[in-house]
């Protein structure tokens, strides 16, 4: 099968995760994606095996799963004769990407000014950490993003400090929204014929994430939605967090008599209906905790999965509260492709990796190769792309242009 993006070739100046990974996303569903690296040390990432300074594993999983699919191009951007070639690609592409600072591409002599007049028809896409308006020079993580957002200070009980969620989520939020972008430029210019300039920071992709509390926030300016909410006072005792006799489960309910009713019946404990302090959805609302602390004694009782069981065939809505170990080994996931396996040529072996979050009937993505060796590409892509002959290539290596 095709796959959705083929014919379009993205040049991907990209380090470390928003940028890489929005580049993947589009590598993933058959565009031609040059990952572009410095000689030598190449793509920082490259040397990632630790997280906070332990082990992950025998192999580079960081780099390898973010620059899957992807070539790469190794060429000394700091040289005349290397900004002369990447104009000669640019000219041949469809999208440049981009999350370093504007001061290392105006260096470069790689600005969205000078490239659109090499190429009109060129997507010019930044990563930034908080947006082009009111340009901020700061470092940009997701960790110091996710602070500024307001994102933390919704995690935890009262009292505790603040959690960061972690997992880089803001990044791969923000990769998939720049992709996006990417992808809606890509439709106009079908019907202008010209390319335009786009930007997806952290900051905005963070914002979009926190939408389903910040957009009330906005909306009440209450303090409800803007702190952190003891489990144990939950407004509504039927949507909260329960610890089951193996783990957590999180049941998502409406308070209503209707789901009181069998709710209370799934527990064995049908009398609860009758409960004066319980009858009524106000009542539940108004006595929380009792009910809480109630809860909390009825469910443990019984692993997760029992309730689960019981409830499900009731329509009442739940799930256990799974840790990454759980996950990995769920049938669904892998057979909706969420995870697959992939071959890794730096242990030879199949590896398990994250697979595809979209699922296309007709072109659907595939993981077909983990990220390449520094430069593996650099001489073929000059002689298929810009046609330069194999003398050429010699003379740009003997004066260090490429390696």
């Amino acid at each position: 099968m095709k796959k959705a993006l083929e014919g379009i070739r993205v040049l991907d100046l990209t380090q470390w995760l928003q940028g890489p990974v929005c580049a993947q996303y589009l590598a993933d569903f058959g565009a031609e994606v040059i990952h572009v690296e410095r000689p030598v040390t190449g793509d920082g990432a490259r040397g990632v095996r630790s997280i906070k300074a332990l082990a992950i594993g025998d192999w580079n999983q960081y780099f390898q799963v973010i620059n899957r699919n992807k070539k790469s191009l190794a060429i000394d951007l700091k040289k005349e004769e290397g900004q002369k070639l990447f104009y000669d690609l640019v000219e041949k592409s469809d999208v440049f990407l981009s999350n370093f600072q504007m001061e290392n591409l105006k260096a470069w002599g790689l600005t969205w000014e000078k490239l659109r007049e090499v190429n009109p028809r060129l997507v010019y896409a930044t990563n930034t950490g908080y947006g082009h308006a009111l340009e901020i020079n700061r470092p940009s993580y997701d960790i110091n993003v996710q602070a500024l957002t307001g994102i933390m200070t919704r995690q935890g009980e009262p009292g505790q400090p603040p959690i960061y969620l972690g997992m880089g989520s803001g990044d791969t939020y923000g990769g998939i929204l720049s992709a996006l972008g990417i992808l809606l430029a890509l439709h106009r210019r079908r019907k202008t014929g010209q390319g335009q300039f786009i930007d997806a920071s952290l900051y905005g992709a963070q914002l979009f994430m926190a939408a389903p509390t910040l957009q009330p926030f906005l909306a009440s300016r209450r303090e409800l939605y803007s702190t952190q909410q003891s489990r144990t006072q939950a407004g509504n005792p039927l949507w909260n967090r329960y610890p089951a006799q193996d783990k957590w489960v999180f049941l998502c309910l409406e308070n209503t008599d209707e789901n009181w009713a069998a709710f209370s019946k799934s527990l064995g404990q049908p009398d609860l209906t009758a409960d004066a302090r319980f009858d009524a959805a106000d009542k539940r609302s108004e006595h929380n905790e009792e009910l809480i602390a109630l809860l909390d004694g009825i469910l443990k009782e019984r692993s997760a999965q029992e309730w689960i069981d019981r409830w499900t065939p009731l329509g009442i809505s739940a799930s256990p509260i799974q840790t990454l170990k759980d996950v990995a080994g769920d049938p669904q996931a892998w057979a909706n492709d969420y995870f697959v396996k992939a071959h890794c040529d730096e242990v030879n072996r199949e590896v398990e990796v994250r697979g595809l979050p979209i699922t296309l009937s007709k072109t659907p993505g595939r993981v077909e190769t983990l990220g390449p060796e520094l430069g593996q590409d650099t001489e073929l892509i000059l002689a298929d792309v810009l046609e330069m002959d194999w003398d050429r290539i010699g003379e740009l290596k003997e004066r260090g242009v490429i390696p």
